[in-house]
């Protein structure tokens, strides 16, 4: 399906005018256009984007006409108008919707639309028209439109936490119901307290972003003339509504560093978004005034009273507990959630208590009193379709279900995930060597562990971290876009630089911190193989110890998030003996 043509035309009534008597599908066609501020991608920076705008109409020339005459768009210079005798309403929209999520993945761009109706629509013979989609792509790229390719857009951070998705069922309605229900407590003064739940992969990052910029472009609206009444969010977008979000507060709390910096780098380039809405939870402490809502992604990552990675955050924790609450003493049992609740109005917790990886995260009975209460009030709402991983939802729970410390039954038997490559390995080499095959093929694969390897890198650059027999790995040398450095390939990454990423091949090597008995049948853990310190101290202040079965919690946890990670192929490789027979069971071994 190769007939489309692409028109280019200058943005102006006198251009659009003439174009349109050239041809009577102009003003009566399905078609998609994409207007830019002709500013050269080659040297867009951070801080020189280039504007663009994607549309679709029946009636291009009118459709032109109205935003000629739109004062946001008065700064535009090109209109590309993409026509196909073939096209129809569903097509155009999906197409609309396809080269919003490029432009906005591409990095030199700042989209201009509204993510206010982009949904994953099925329509006849979708897949035929999706494959035509790749060469419209090609064609605009070698018109300057685009600056990377495909997979270079699709693989990036920029494309996979932006706010420009198409959103599956369950997180439509999430979204509707939760900003219906925003709207309504707004409307009564009324504080509210939202929980979202979701196993790994489920898109929990991509709801939170999605949301804020949906509030965000109800509460700038200014005409409705760029409102597609067949959106599924346009009947939000009302001066009732606009006038209730009016000055709204809004952050993103997001504790992981190198995630939190990802997310930023998208705000940065999103109309109506600013970087300084995301934020650490020490940010929030200590802000001024109080936040109308607050999202926290990854809410099982907040702290309770712990020894914090550094001497002024232990000092900055008490101040902000003694200020919001007043006497610390007696108030060592509050923890980062306070802080939240305390600080805002309405608040959004995006969570799964499964991926807590450390003692100093909240602790389990909280997160559940949390989820208990959401769902008392009618306030709680479940991710259930798997958007990474392609073996499927099952994946996950199998994944879990092979590293339980303590399994309900065995044995159980062994699933088949079909075409999802999902391998494990006797040598680390080989392993290695199929994650670098994989990178060369499609991108972003790369290698994973546990902590259990001391991190010699940080003082002697010339060291190797992890030495398995003849095989010699260094840790990641960065802490925030490991995924995307230059020197990610060759390294092994931690549970803090990828918790909340996607990959399209993870090699996750399980460290001598986790093993199997199989005489008591089994896991345990070799304290003195795990490294990280924050993930196994004791807890002082509010008397607390953890012992070998909490760390086989976090542990387990901690290798149940490396393994859900790849979307299209997860390798593992186990240094201890019993457990590679163990996982022989569950998982096929390469040759």
């Amino acid at each position: 399906m190769t007939s489309s043509k692409i028109a280019w035309l200058e943005f102006s009534k006198t251009a659009v005018m003439t174009w349109k008597f050239h041809d009577e599908k102009h003003g009566n066609w399905p078609v998609v256009y994409v207007l830019d501020d002709d500013r050269d991608v080659a040297r867009s920076s951070r801080n020189n984007l280039r504007d663009v705008y994607v549309g679709e109409s029946l009636n291009a020339a009118g459709r032109l006409r109205q935003h000629l005459d739109t004062p946001a768009k008065q700064h535009l210079k090109n209109i590309r108008v993409i026509i196909d005798q073939r096209f129809n309403k569903s097509v155009c929209l999906d197409l609309e919707s396809y080269l919003i999520k490029m432009l906005a993945g591409d990095g030199a761009n700042r989209v201009l639309n509204r993510n206010n109706g982009i949904t994953e629509a099925k329509y006849y013979q979708r897949e035929v028209y999706r494959e035509s989609f790749r060469n419209i792509f090609e064609r605009l790229k070698g018109d300057g439109v685009f600056s990377r390719s495909i997979p270079e857009i699709e693989n990036s951070d920029l494309f996979k936490l932006s706010p420009f998705k198409a959103l599956t069922e369950d997180q439509t309605t999430s979204v509707e119901d939760i900003l219906s229900g925003l709207l309504t407590d707004i409307e009564r003064s009324a504080g509210s307290t939202v929980v979202i739940q979701g196993d790994p992969g489920t898109g929990k990052t991509v709801v939170a972003i999605y949301l804020i910029k949906l509030l965000v472009d109800i509460q700038n609206s200014t005409s409705l003339e760029d409102l597609d009444r067949d959106s599924r969010f346009s009947n939000f977008f009302t001066e009732k509504n606009r006038d209730l979000l009016d000055h709204l507060r809004i952050g993103l709390v997001v504790p992981q560093q190198s995630l939190r910096e990802s997310i930023k780098k998208v705000f940065r380039k999103t109309t109506g978004l600013h970087p300084s809405m995301v934020m650490t939870p020490f940010d929030v402490g200590e802000a001024d005034g109080t936040f109308d809502l607050l999202l926290v992604d990854e809410t099982h990552r907040l702290n309770q009273r712990a020894n914090q990675p550094s001497g002024p955050l232990n000092k900055k924790f008490a101040t902000i507990t003694r200020e919001l609450f007043g006497d610390d003493d007696a108030n060592k049992s509050k923890t980062q959630l306070d802080w939240i609740q305390k600080k805002s109005r309405h608040q959004i917790f995006i969570l799964d208590a499964a991926q807590s990886v450390r003692p100093a995260d909240l602790p389990t009975e909280l997160l559940s009193n949390l989820i208990a209460d959401a769902r008392a009030s009618g306030q709680y709402f479940q991710l259930r379709t798997q958007m990474r991983v392609q073996a499927g939802s099952d994946f996950v729970s199998y994944v879990r279900w092979i590293l339980d410390p303590h399994p309900l039954s065995l044995p159980r038997k062994r699933q088949d995930f079909g075409e999802y490559d999902f391998r494990a390995f006797d040598s680390i080499a080989r392993m290695q060597e199929e994650i670098f095959q994989r990178d060369a093929e499609v991108g972003l694969s790369r290698m994973v562990a546990g902590y259990a390897w001391e991190w010699k890198t940080k003082k002697d650059k010339n060291a190797f971290d992890i030495e398995i027999g003849e095989t010699q790995l260094r840790w990641n040398s960065t802490q925030t876009d490991w995924i995307a450095s230059k020197n990610a390939l060759e390294e092994v990454g931690s549970i803090h630089t990828v918790q909340g990423y996607d990959l399209n091949y993870v090699g996750v090597i399980i460290g001598p911190d986790l093993g199997f008995d199989p005489e008591r049948g089994r896991l345990f853990i070799n304290r003195n193989s795990y490294f990280d310190k924050k993930g196994k101290e004791n807890n002082p202040t509010l008397g607390k110890s953890y012992s070998d079965d909490d760390l086989l919690r976090f542990i387990t946890q901690i290798y149940a998030v490396l393994m859900t990670r790849g979307i299209r192929g997860t390798y593992v490789y186990a240094c201890n003996v019993g457990l590679t027979e163990y996982l022989r069971g569950f998982i096929p071994f390469s040759p």
